[in-house]
């Protein structure tokens, strides 16, 4: 009996200050496959299990390496108190967040895993919980990315008994863009160039983060040339400098601009680019009126359709011409004021009209093809890029035409004579009835004299007046006075298209092609 309160007595004195719980430090004196063999000074060793250390930390502990334990019971099995270290980092971790929760002070913790709602963090072997909406300034669609990265957080709640932590990023986050928006706001000033970071790319502009406050590069101010989307320039990511345009530091919008970094090349177009200069560039551009070509940075010019060919009949110019398309050109007007060049690709080649100059001349007789009608005449085809106009009164000396196509179809090749030439104005005149004499001068009045008879059929009935065809296509005119007396009497009523009939001649007057008639015998 009294041996056994002897060894009692001598046990409490030897842990006497140690307790289940207490944190101590002890020294590594064997590391053993199942546990390593920790003298923490009480005469007796404990064990931290081999588990609680990862195979990297196992590997780069010595004996002799002191550490922090947890004594989790302190009566000796197997002759070996049971320690732990991960407890030990718990406790002082638990300790930590007590303090930087009470003082509102950031804790570093890493991000291990996601959970619903949110993140799971290891704040020193403590886990955290991180909801969704405290990631980051919004809300990320993707947050896998994120595992494995350390921040720091701010705890927000703590429940020591729950072990219950929840922390925030986002605050920090709007803490820090707070501050250094103060920070930019100071500094911003208009005309200045700034440094940001492209945060949104839109079909009108980019958003451009300047260190807090958010900037509009508008589309129209990224270059001084043509671009039809921002995403040409920029992507998400990108850090630019930019100039400040427009700075409102009551409502802090601010406007950047990206192409005024550069002067505007248009200053100088009129010096660069004088009329007669023969130019290079590429086509950004193609339209019904012509193409675009791009001679530099900023700087198109356009050639009209008509300025494309001198022989095609282009109607498309997107047929002939496609983006990116290397052309050559002179330069033949230039309103930088207006920042329009205009430019001609067929004045590089000889104009086939002073072709046309010397190789034609006014009453000689030439054929073509016809390439096309008006209602005032057909365009004669005479060689390659040159049409001449055959008028519809140039047609016949006797016939009245009302429309090219009752004479004549597409691609009829014909033989007229050449009227006029105007190779400054790009024009050619033709006649047909000019092949022949003209019979108004003799031959008509010879052959219808006044008071002589004519035989015809009625091919229009105007309001007062009959035109009556007659031998060759002459027509002759009725007029209402010689048909009757009455004036409300409708003429249509007597008289019909296809009508034959015989006519005396009272008139003929060559300088106005007319031939007077008056009805005497209807039928044929």
């Amino acid at each position: 009996m009294e041996l056994q309160e002897d060894i009692e007595r001598l046990y409490a004195e030897t842990f006497r200050g140690l307790y289940n719980g207490a944190i101590v430090i002890g020294e590594i004196i064997q590391i053993r496959q199942d546990g390593i063999i920790v003298d923490i000074g009480y005469k007796c060793e404990g064990i931290v299990p081999v588990a609680e250390f990862s195979p990297d930390e196992l590997s780069a502990l010595r004996q002799g390496n002191r550490i922090e334990v947890y004594v989790v019971y302190k009566n000796a099995q197997d002759g070996f108190m049971l320690l732990s270290r991960n407890r030990a980092v718990e406790t002082r971790t638990w300790d930590i967040l007590e303090d930087v929760f009470h003082k509102g002070l950031p804790i570093e913790g890493k991000i291990i895993a996601k959970v619903k709602g949110g993140m799971t963090v290891d704040i020193s072997g403590v886990k955290a919980f991180l909801p969704a909406s405290h990631i980051d300034l919004k809300v990320l669609k993707d947050i896998d990315y994120l595992i494995g990265q350390v921040f720091p957080f701010r705890v927000i709640k703590l429940d020591n008994k729950r072990s219950n932590v929840i922390v925030s990023r986002r605050v920090l986050l709007e803490e820090e863009r707070e501050k250094l928006k103060k920070e930019t706001l100071a500094r911003l000033k208009e005309g200045t160039i700034a440094k940001g970071v492209v945060k949104n790319i839109t079909d009108y502009g980019a958003f451009i983060d300047l260190g807090g406050v958010d900037g509009l590069a508008h589309i129209s101010d990224m270059s001084w040339g043509r671009i039809s989307h921002p995403g040409e320039l920029f992507s998400v990511g990108d850090t630019v400098e930019v100039v400040i345009l427009k700075f409102d530091r009551e409502g802090e919008k601010v406007t950047l601009g990206y192409k005024q970094k550069k002067p505007d090349p248009w200053t100088l177009v009129e010096e660069k680019y004088p009329p007669g200069k023969q130019v290079r560039g590429k086509v950004v551009s193609t339209v019904d009126y012509g193409i675009f070509i791009e001679l530099e940075d900023g700087i198109e010019g356009l050639v009209h359709i008509t300025e494309i060919d001198w022989s095609r009949n282009i109607k498309k110019p997107s047929k002939y011409f496609s983006i990116g398309d290397i052309v050559e050109a002179v330069v033949l007007k230039v309103i930088g004021a207006e920042k329009k060049i205009s430019l001609s690709i067929k004045q590089l080649k000889p104009s086939p009209w002073e072709i046309v100059k010397q190789k034609y001349t006014v009453g000689q007789r030439v054929s073509g093809k016809v390439r096309n009608f008006a209602d005032f005449g057909a365009f004669i085809n005479i060689e390659e890029g040159i049409d001449a106009l055959l008028h519809i009164s140039d047609m016949s000396w006797t016939k009245h035409i009302k429309h090219p196509s009752d004479v004549f179809k597409k691609g009829q090749e014909v033989e007229v004579v050449i009227l006029s030439i105007d190779p400054e104005r790009e024009r050619m005149a033709v006649g047909l009835k000019e092949l022949i004499p003209d019979p108004w001068t003799e031959e008509i009045p010879n052959k219808y004299p006044v008071d002589s008879h004519v035989k015809g059929k009625i091919i229009k009935l105007a309001n007062t007046d009959i035109f009556i065809e007659l031998e060759d296509g002459i027509e002759g005119l009725v007029s209402y006075s010689e048909i009757n007396k009455n004036p409300h009497e409708d003429i249509s009523n007597s008289y019909k298209i296809g009508d034959e009939l015989v006519a005396k001649i009272i008139n003929v007057d060559s300088s106005k092609r007319r031939i007077d008639l008056v009805i005497e015998i209807t039928g044929a």
